[in-house]
């Protein structure tokens, strides 16, 4: 967000025409562009993105003991579960104040960031009135392993982004 706000002062950008796409913690920025910097991009794709940064650490906990929460917590600047960071970070904590159209791309077999932080970003957008797509891709794990699914994600972010940001 930063180097968009630079190149639009540069002039070198149209900052009325800037998406942003990522996957795994990128996706995790693409919703934070959407919800906690608002205005600054026409639409945003997360894959595998995180959206509830405490369900996140919970999630891990719950695989890998206390020693994840310690990691997760620290990593976030959070003192436990409890600690607001966590909230005030979460793009699903700012879904009404999404300024762009979300896609939202989750594998069902992702075991990194469960699919339940898409299904959830999906339903708080919608309760918002926001516009959101959510496209769940069967036999899709967090790293896009299969070609098939690496198309199709790819398939479905360019045309969600030719929608909303459509070439000159």
């Amino acid at each position: 967000s930063d180097g968009v706000r630079y190149l639009a002062g540069l002039g070198t950008i149209d900052p009325r025409r800037v998406c942003i796409v990522g996957g795994s913690y990128g996706g995790y920025a693409a919703l934070a562009g959407a919800t906690l910097q608002k205005d600054v991009y026409r639409c945003a794709v997360s894959f595998g993105g995180v959206a509830d940064l405490r369900g996140l650490v919970s999630y891990s906990r719950g695989r890998q003991g206390d020693i994840a929460l310690r990691y997760w917590t620290r990593y976030m600047g959070a003192d436990d579960l409890s600690d607001p960071v966590l909230a005030k970070y979460s793009p699903v904590t700012h879904a009404a104040e999404a300024s762009a159209p979300i896609l939202l791309i989750h594998g069902r077999d992702d075991t990194v960031v469960p699919l339940s932080q898409s299904t959830e970003m999906a339903d708080a957008l919608r309760r918002a009135g926001k516009p959101v797509e959510l496209v769940v891709q069967d036999n899709a794990d967090h790293w896009l392993s299969l070609g098939a699914t690496r198309l199709a994600m790819l398939q479905a972010a360019m045309a969600f982004v030719e929608k909303h940001n459509p070439p000159n």
